[in-house]
Formats: structure tokens, sequence, C-alpha cells
């Protein structure tokens, strides 16, 4: 089955087309981070423009990548299916890629349907060799989203915990202009830290607490802000030090809570995915202290982590084969509607 995704949550344009929810024929992505620098993040208004100049250049070169000379019949016509990312994300920019895909599915009189962007990106990992098998205990780690679940099946997913302020991927953004290094943070980060000294400034650990799942990533952010004030005019730490010493603060933690969350729920094989599952240190620790536990991990190659279309027809496939197909009435939402949102609180670990 043949299915075309299309993503516009935020800040980037994608397209792709995927083959039965494993083999990416292509996948195109217009990113927007140029437009975005200077204002230090993201203006909705302007992601939404960008995405209405974008979407159809974007969608015409995924389709035009995925069949260039292999078929006689027009390209769009040997679409099965259409996947959309319907939310949680920014309304304006849902918004754009949502009614294009309800309008050229429409007209090319296939189905389409709506995909949760968080179930995406934990779909992202089947599109690699070597999948996990269900069920399996995943950490999603974004710019926007902090948060374990259990998964049972492509479309079944459980929220064991998630971040009760800022996710660990907002941190990044916000120590990074702290330092006055820009925007996307993250990146620039996990750079600079490569040459510090992640144990020459020792920020605090929020581990809230050690028997549930829950993230909370404010009071370090506060502690970096209050250390770069308090030494400013000392000239006693580098940034690269500090921006060590705060990477592996989050590290710690995310790599604590996901390991723990396997062991409580029997799991041997635990994903690691989103935005920050990018980050060089994060992919290191946690490797390293699941292996200590004999637990397999599975992280999506650097290009799969980021927002992208692929992931969206990779969850779509599975919906549209289940005959979950979405109606002309449906519409986007900026925060998850279903079991996404529920957490079980009975989860909870006494490991140390």
């Amino acid at each position: 089955m043949i299915i075309l995704g299309i993503e516009t949550s935020c800040d980037e344009t994608a397209a792709a087309v995927v083959i039965d929810g494993t083999e990416i024929l292509s996948s195109v992505v217009s990113s927007q981070i140029a437009v975005h620098h200077p204002y230090g993040g993201v203006v909705p208004e302007l992601a939404s423009r960008k995405h209405i100049e974008a979407i159809v250049p974007v969608v015409n070169e995924a389709i035009s990548k995925a069949f260039k000379g292999k078929h006689k019949v027009p390209a769009c016509k040997q679409l099965d299916g259409i996947a959309v990312t319907q939310g949680p994300g920014l309304i304006g920019s849902l918004l754009v890629g949502f009614s294009f895909a309800k309008s050229f599915a429409f007209a090319l009189d296939i189905p389409w349907t709506g995909i949760n962007h968080l179930e995406a990106h934990i779909n992202s990992v089947f599109l690699e060799p070597n999948p996990p098998p269900f069920p399996f205990v995943a950490l999603l780690v974004s710019g926007g989203h902090t948060s374990i679940y259990h998964v049972t099946s492509h479309t079944r997913f459980r929220l064991m915990g998630q971040t009760r302020d800022d996710a660990a991927g907002e941190a990044f953004d916000k120590v990074s202009k702290m330092l006055g290094l820009g925007y996307p943070g993250g990146a620039i980060i996990g750079k600079l830290a490569e040459n510090g000294d992640p144990e020459k400034i020792t920020f605090p650990r929020a581990y809230l607490n050690k028997t549930d799942f829950d993230f909370s990533f404010s009071g370090l952010k506060t502690a970096v802000n209050r250390y770069i004030q308090t030494h400013k005019d000392k000239h006693e730490e580098p940034a690269c030090d500090i921006a060590a010493g705060f990477q592996e603060s989050v590290v710690d933690v995310l790599s604590y809570k996901i390991i723990s969350a396997a062991i409580k729920k029997g799991c041997s094989h635990i994903a690691v995915v989103g935005g920050v599952a990018a980050n060089r240190r994060l992919r290191e620790k946690v490797r390293h202290d699941a292996g200590l536990k004999g637990i397999t991990v599975h992280i999506p190659s650097f290009q799969l982590c980021g927002d992208n279309a692929a992931m969206i027809a990779a969850t779509g496939y599975h919906y549209l084969i289940d005959g979950k197909v979405s109606d002309i009435s449906d519409d986007v939402y900026s925060r998850s509607p279903h079991n996404c949102t529920q957490i079980d609180r009975s989860l909870t670990t006494t490991t140390s």
C-alpha cells in the first residue's frame, strides 16, 4: 500500500511516500529555521505563511522523486491513500497541511486519515532495520514534548509520564538563548558541549519523584540562568562547560526514567524518538545505561528524529489498513484529545 504523508505541525513543511509503513520511496523536508532564527523561536503566523508557500512544491517533489521513471501511470494516481498530521501542533500550521490533504484525497478519490504527531514519532523506529518487538517503552523527547509511553501496537500507546512544565528541547532552546547562542538551541548546545567538561559544573537533576515517570526542567533552566548571572563578570567558566553541565543533567534524568519505565513494565526493548533523540550524548548515555540492564535500544537515524512526513505516512498505513478513515468534517487540534493524554498513575517503580 503506497501512502503519501504530509507534515506541517510546526516549522517544517514535509511530504513523503512510503510503502507498507516501512519502505521510504521519498522524503522531502523544507525547513524554516532561517525564517525564525532572528526571533529566537518559532513565530506561528510566519510559520503558517511559509507552509502555504511550500506545501505544493514540497508535495510535488516528494511524489516526483518516488515515482520518477518507474511507471507509465501518472504519479499521483499510484497513491493508495494519504496520511496527514492532525495534531498536536500550531493550529495555523496544521490547517495548511490538513486542508491540502483533504482536498488532494477528494480530488484523487482515495482514503485519507489524520495522524497524531506523537504517535508518528514513535512509529519512526519502524522505518529503520530491526525495529523493536511489541510491547516496548518509548521516550518521546522534543521541543514541545517529553513523555514516556508503553507501546503495545502501531496504534495503541499508554502514556506513563510527561513533563510538568518545559519540554527538554524547550529547555535546550532557552539555555542557548541565555548564553547568547541563538536558535535552535538543541544542535548549538550539543555541539558546544562536546568541547566542555560535564563534571566541572554540577547542575541539579530534576527527578521529581523517582517512583514515577514525570519530568520537570524549569528548575534546571532557572539554575543555569542563576549560574550565568552570578558568574558573568568573573569569566570563571567557559560557555562550553556550562553547556556540558546542563546537557548532562538533562540526559541523566531522561536515561534514568526511560530505563526505570522499561524495568517496571518488563520490557527488554526501548525506543528514543523525537528531535532531541538526535543529541549524540543522549544516544550514547541511554545505550550505555540500557546495556548494563540487558535492554536493547532503538533510535531512529538523525533524519528521522526531527519532524518529517515519512513517519506520518508509516503511521497512516496502519490506520488505513484498519479502516480508520477520516471524514471531510474532521478538524485539527493543538493538544492530543485521546488516550495519549491519559497517564496511568499506578505505574511506579522502585528502581534506584
